[in-house]
């Protein structure tokens, strides 16, 4: 998952049924995936980006998505390398084991992180952080990231997309705070 920067980003647009979003690849593997308009879009991408809709990658992820939109656990993953420090991409590791339908928390998940990187603790609020610039939206699953009192706080993409990710999967929202 850890990839080197580069030099230019291959764009395509996939129309969800919560607002258009962004997918970027260096024409591998996805890089990136965004709702446009969002906290950090695109942060990671280099400057010289290309709109290329016909790559295979950009089919595959538009394929996975569509099983995801339809609200069934899509059975494939598609190649990911999001960018991003050593600790940012062990929390995105660690997000990724989230099974679909569940959440946890960002006390649980520093848990998590500490013990995979052999710390006696980590800091929740560090990652969360690594949590918030996730660079690739549902496939990483950071929107099954909640409050240790059930609260659905913080996503890039708004509490309103969290919460219909969320129930797409499934996911009881009755005790869960917006």
């Amino acid at each position: 998952m850890n990839a080197p920067m580069v030099k230019k980003a291959y764009m395509a647009r996939y129309a969800s049924p919560l607002g258009e979003m962004m997918m970027a690849s260096d024409g591998v593997a996805l890089r990136g995936l965004w709702f446009c308009g969002q906290k950090y879009f695109a942060a990671t991408l280099p400057e010289e980006r290309i709109e290329k809709v016909d790559l295979p990658i950009f089919a595959e992820v538009h394929r996975w998505l569509d099983i995801y939109f339809s609200g069934k656990e899509p059975d494939f993953t598609p190649p990911l390398a999001p960018d991003g420090t050593a600790f940012r991409q062990q929390v995105w590791r660690k997000l990724q084991e989230i099974p679909y339908g569940a959440s946890t928390t960002y006390g649980a998940l520093s848990c998590a992180v500490a013990e995979a990187m052999g710390k006696a603790a980590m800091s929740a609020q560090a990652v969360g952080g690594a949590v918030g610039h996730n660079p690739i939206s549902i496939i990483i699953p950071c929107h099954r990231v909640i409050g240790a009192d059930g609260s659905l706080t913080g996503y890039a993409g708004g509490i309103e997309r969290k919460l219909a990710l969320l129930k797409i999967e499934g996911q009881s929202l009755s005790s869960k705070k917006v």
